[in-house]
């Protein structure tokens, strides 16, 4: 029996924004030239002004990047919105194709991005935005394309989970479990977006834009509770009464009306969610005739996140249509 030969993907030239985790994890990925990533080629990574290039591809030129005739994808992976929002508007303006993991621009952006990308023939993708290595993006894409999806709900955030674990496992306190997950590199140094529910609401956010079919954008208005008040006490009362506490992002659709919400919710023991354990996410959607659908991976890391950034790369060479927004 002859191997299964793979569609195979013409070269690609490549710039990454940004050199932390992910675009790190990206480059690694790449230069392993494993499979199909035979045939990406990274050419320009993007560093802070003033900053010593490690590497013969890095610049501080965003310009050099937009005016490369030969460069087909840009990956933006700085985080936050500006300059974020802008990089990612020029590009596609280029008439780059732009992949990126930023949640927090594309549940504000999502719609502007899409339009940009669409008025310049060029594809916007971002499955590593929402469950990191998990393809939710997709399974939540191929489910519409026969089901109205009526809920979404999940365990979104791999540090929140993993704080909420080991005070659970230990007995640790919040704050000694945090400093744990910063020095494993879960957390960041303000931790504020993870553990007050803002990333959760960024992903749900963008999740729901893509379910409903409708741009939801993330405002003080939106009921958002995160984990900071949760004690080493709480965990023990709940697990004595046989519950585990995670943090979700729960919304229904009901008609042409949704709700939303960020909140702790408790859990039985036997249940799947209770047992998602350490920087994992759970994440699951309803439809009328799929039922329900669960995807469980690591939510969080350099590798899993790189991963999902390939993986839209290579939809793009290989003619693999996203869901029309």
């Amino acid at each position: 029996m002859n191997k299964r030969e793979n569609r195979e993907v013409t070269a690609v030239n490549i710039a990454i924004l940004g050199f932390g985790t992910v675009g790190t994890g990206v480059y690694k990925i790449i230069k392993k030239a494993n499979r199909l990533t035979q045939n990406l080629h990274v050419k320009h990574i993007l560093i802070r002004k003033n900053k010593k290039p490690d590497l013969p591809e890095m610049t501080d030129s965003f310009d050099e990047i937009l005016n490369d005739k030969d460069l087909d994808v840009v990956v933006e992976v700085i985080g936050g919105i500006e300059p974020a929002h802008q990089y990612i508007l020029e590009a596609l303006k280029h008439k780059k194709h732009v992949i990126t993991a930023n949640k927090a621009v594309i549940a504000r952006y999502m719609d502007e991005f899409t339009k940009v990308a669409d008025e310049n023939g060029v594809k916007f993708y971002f499955e590593s935005s929402v469950g990191g290595g998990i393809p939710w993006i997709q399974g939540l894409e191929r489910a519409l394309r026969v089901d109205d999806v009526n809920k979404i709900q999940g365990i979104f955030n791999g540090t929140s989970n993993f704080i909420l674990d080991q005070m659970k496992r230990s007995g640790e306190t919040f704050n000694d479990v945090l400093l744990k997950a910063q020095a494993l590199g879960y957390a960041e140094a303000d931790p504020s977006a993870d553990i007050d529910g803002l990333d959760v609401a960024n992903k749900l956010c963008i999740s729901c834009d893509i379910a409903y079919d409708y741009f939801v954008k993330p405002t003080a208005e939106l009921p958002i509770f995160g984990i900071r008040n949760i004690t080493e006490d709480d965990i023990s009362h709940f697990s004595k009464e046989g519950y585990t506490v995670k943090l979700m992002g729960k919304s229904h659709q009901h008609g042409n009306e949704f709700d939303y919400v960020v909140e702790p919710t408790l859990y039985h023991g036997d249940t799947l969610e209770a047992n998602t354990c350490d920087n994992y996410n759970l994440i699951s959607l309803h439809g009328e005739t799929i039922g329900n659908l669960k995807f469980m991976g690591q939510g969080a890391g350099q590798l899993p996140t790189a991963n999902a950034v390939i993986q839209d790369i290579l939809d793009i060479f290989q003619n693999k249509e996203h869901l029309k927004r």
